[in-house]
């Protein structure tokens, strides 16, 4: 019982945390982090424990598919250059740096388990800066980097860890034996998580059950991952896959009623995940420095606030050079992007470069470790000291500096939202043109109205509500006051109620504000 009662506990103490974030507009993992280590130095907190080859199934695979699942390959596309820069070359370079950094302060660290450290730390968790930078006006350009890169620098970098770990023990490990297995995990992800997502598309397809087809969902994201890891593929790149290729396809012949509660479901799993990867991670900390002694205390500490330092400077420098020669490229031979998505500027670059912090990847890479491993306590420790240090440092001074740097760059999305707004009650009219029912011509008199008003505001800048919605929910509201009314009166009974709530619930929902 005392278990259960500190779940509950904890999830609505991280709820509390999670609104006070919002209200001060910081990243909710921030406050997350800080719950952390109150929970590792709380008198008689709960021992947990998960199998550390656990950790990265349940924690990463289901917050991967969600952030790939809103994944743009047309925004992808525009930006590869820069995306795959910070993918390839800023997660290599920051893993050198602070497995040199490891091995200096740690004479002892071997080389696999230092390099292991730097993998762990090397990938930011985009995710926190996104939610600050979409509270505020930013350049789309900027949103759409940071978030590729969080999408794929997972990938690479786990890519790393699993070789360091694997040559724990190893006397030699040549590049002869490491570039084949790499290859064969890069395409042999890709293919795993197509085939998978055509195989899901055909199951879905026949499941209308809302809690059945949730279920499914979040059981083939953990069988797609365990199948890749049993096959010593990528579950990352597996999982990003088999997500982008089910986004494109699955929402043309997904109901909303289907839609609306999976999404409101996935949205709920993140948080919790990410709640418990904090708590788990704190629970691990306490034991772990009551058993060092006072002199390995501070080497530990001092390790962990140079490899915070490392990986936050490492990425300015990076950012910063391979802004300045984009600055460079363009003086000689300009600019010609094949969209206009905002031209790069060091402003931008500034930003990005404060967009380093860590989070729930890095978290359960270093819980994963297995027992045993060399200085497991040391990652471990250094890991936690990163993530909390750079979402408290880097997190609650983003938004200062966004307003500081005061970027605009028009809100593209707001003109593509006006123009296929057009579009498409063009074509809402031209489906129910020549209709002479008495419906047909209310709709076609709504539309005509939508329409009228959003060629009107040609930039998109304009309610998405039709004409008659607040009439809608004027209405709605009177005929759930007489439900109540007649469920209180016993006139009707609580599956008469029910029934006919849900019934308002999706109207209500269809004349939302927008």
């Amino acid at each position: 019982m005392d278990a259960f009662e500190w779940v509950i506990g904890l999830l609505l103490g991280a709820m509390l945390l999670a609104a006070l974030a919002r209200r001060i507009k910081v990243p909710y993992p921030t406050f997350l982090a800080l719950g952390g280590i109150g929970i590792a130095f709380l008198p008689n907190s709960p021992s947990w424990t998960l199998e550390p080859d656990l950790a990265l199934a349940i924690f990463v695979a289901p917050v991967l598919l969600d952030a790939a699942f809103d994944t743009s390959l047309r925004d992808l596309r525009d930006n590869w250059l820069p995306v795959t820069t910070l993918v390839l070359v800023a997660v290599a370079v920051t893993t050198a740096a602070v497995a040199v950094v490891a091995k200096w302060l740690m004479p002892d660290l071997p080389w696999p388990a230092a390099i292991a450290l730097g993998a762990i730390v090397a990938p930011p968790d985009a995710a926190a800066a996104t939610a600050v930078l979409r509270s505020v006006k930013m350049p789309y350009r900027i949103l759409k980097i940071l978030e590729g890169e969080s999408l794929l620098n997972d990938a690479s970098a786990l890519l790393i860890y699993r070789v360091a770990v694997g040559a724990v023990g190893v006397s030699s490990l040549s590049a002869s034996h490491v570039a084949p297995a790499l290859m064969l995990a890069l395409v042999g992800s890709l293919v795993l998580g197509y085939v998978f997502a055509k195989a899901q598309m055909k199951l879905t397809a026949r499941i209308m059950d809302v809690p059945s087809s949730i279920i499914i969902q979040f059981a083939a994201t953990f069988m797609v991952w365990i199948v890749a890891e049993k096959l010593d593929l990528s579950g990352i790149l597996t999982i990003v896959v088999y997500a982008v290729t089910l986004a494109r396809n699955v929402p043309a012949y997904t109901p909303a009623r289907l839609r609306v509660p999976s999404y409101a479901v996935w949205e709920t799993m993140v948080f919790v995940l990410n709640v418990m990867a904090f708590v788990l991670i704190g629970m691990q900390l306490r034991p772990i420095w009551s058993a060092l002694a006072e002199p390995l205390q501070r080497q530990y500490c001092i390790v962990a606030a140079a490899v915070l330092v490392t990986v936050i400077v490492i990425r300015i420098i990076w950012v910063m050079s391979y802004g300045a020669m984009i600055q460079m490229k363009i003086a000689y031979f300009g600019y010609h992007p094949r969209r206009s998505t905002g031209r790069p500027s060091m402003k931008g670059g500034v930003l990005i470069s404060w967009c380093g912090m860590r989070g729930i990847v890095t978290l359960a890479a270093a819980f994963a470790l297995p027992q045993g491993f060399p200085y497991r306590d040391l990652i471990l420790l250094t890991a936690f000291g990163v993530v909390l240090g750079t979402l408290v440092i880097q997190g609650l001074t983003l938004r200062p500096l966004v307003q500081w740097l005061a970027m605009d760059d028009g809100d593209p999305v707001a003109h593509e939202m006006g123009w296929a707004r057009r579009a498409a009650f063009h074509a809402a009219l031209e489906e129910i043109d020549g209709g002479t029912s008495t419906e047909a011509q209310m709709l076609r008199l709504e539309y005509r109205q939508m329409l009228d008003r959003a060629e009107s505001n040609p930039d998109g800048l304009t309610s998405s509500e039709l004409p008659a919605d607040p009439l809608r929910r004027r209405a709605i509201s009177a005929a759930r006051r007489v439900l109540f009314e007649m469920r209180e009166s016993g006139e009707i009974g609580d599956d008469a109620f029910h029934r006919l709530e849900e019934e308002f619930d999706w109207a209500e929902l269809s004349a939302a504000e927008s």
